[in-house]
């Protein structure tokens, strides 16, 4: 669980892993689908961190769907490549998380893929949007105040389409 003392201003490591050979595609790199379950890792782990994670529907009876997501590639990462997912709230609201995620090369630091997203919290029986529980509320709301301040990230808000020059 996260600690809810004080958060720093800047964006939490969430997840640690390596690149397995059934990510790997015919290309020799991760295969894009693969960026999404490194995404969905660094997502779990953020929301166990908060309570609302594997047994939150057990133990609470609630969950969180995505309702959007975008990703971008940005350098190729490879086989057994150690990677880590660092997290940005970048605003939340009585139902409603807007994340940042970025994936970087485990040991030397650069970007490989960034992923925005943002998730619904849901009542499990009704499946329908329900607000968060207070407890979850007040972690979520200490995060995005310590991430206030955080600069807006490139690739937030981006329009998919080409660029054409001119």
């Amino acid at each position: 669980m996260i600690s809810t003392d004080l958060f720093a201003p800047e964006m939490l490591e969430c997840y640690r892993g390596t690149v397995p050979q059934d990510w790997i595609d015919f290309n020799g790199h991760v295969n894009v689908g693969y960026y999404v379950v490194c995404f969905d890792l660094g997502s779990v782990a953020f929301l166990d961190g908060v309570g609302m994670g594997r047994t939150y529907p057990e133990r609470r009876g609630f969950s969180t769907f995505a309702l959007e997501m975008h990703i971008t590639y940005d350098r190729e990462i490879h086989l057994n490549d150690p990677f880590v997912i660092h997290t940005q709230i970048l605003d939340c609201d009585h139902k409603r998380i807007h994340m940042y995620h970025e994936l970087r090369h485990g040991t030397e630091g650069w970007l490989s893929a960034t992923n925005e997203i943002i998730t619904m919290h849901i009542d499990m029986k009704t499946r329908r949007s329900a607000p968060f529980p207070d407890d979850i509320q007040k972690t979520l709301d200490l995060i995005r105040d310590a991430h206030r301040d955080l600069p807006v990230p490139s690739g937030v808000g981006r329009k998919i389409g080409i660029r054409r020059a001119g």
